[in-house]
């Protein structure tokens, strides 16, 4: 995705590095090339280069978020409402991401407001 002018002189270059692919990213890219087919675990692993140690937890995590759907052994891309919310959500995310840099938690820790000094 371009980005305009102005942001990539202004950047820092470690602004301006792509994020690193995740492990959820490579299995749900994978299943919705694939959603009219289910999978073993073993060979979503394979397809997608995750690690065995990893592909069970990342399944699982994905499964409680109702991306995918799991029966017996096999695993598939999860409900497409679901799936639709989540790509886009995470697409909006890493365009803002790209266009003006990842926000820093420990800042918005600094302005959060305490339920105590609320009351």
């Amino acid at each position: 995705m371009p980005i305009d002018i102005e942001t990539f002189e202004s950047s820092a270059e470690d602004r301006l590095r792509k994020r690193e692919e995740t492990n959820a990213d490579r299995v749900l890219r994978f299943l919705a090339t694939h959603s009219d087919q289910a999978f073993t675990q073993s060979e979503i692993r394979d397809a997608t280069d995750v690690k065995a140690g990893s592909i069970s937890v990342v399944l699982s995590r994905l499964e409680d978020r109702g991306l995918v759907r799991h029966k017996g052994n096999y695993w598939a891309l999860g409900d497409a409402d679901e799936v639709a919310a989540y790509t886009g959500l995470a697409e909006s995310t890493r365009s803002a991401n790209d266009r003006f840099g990842e926000e820093d938690p420990n800042e918005w820790l600094e302005h959060a407001v305490d339920d105590e000094d609320s009351e």
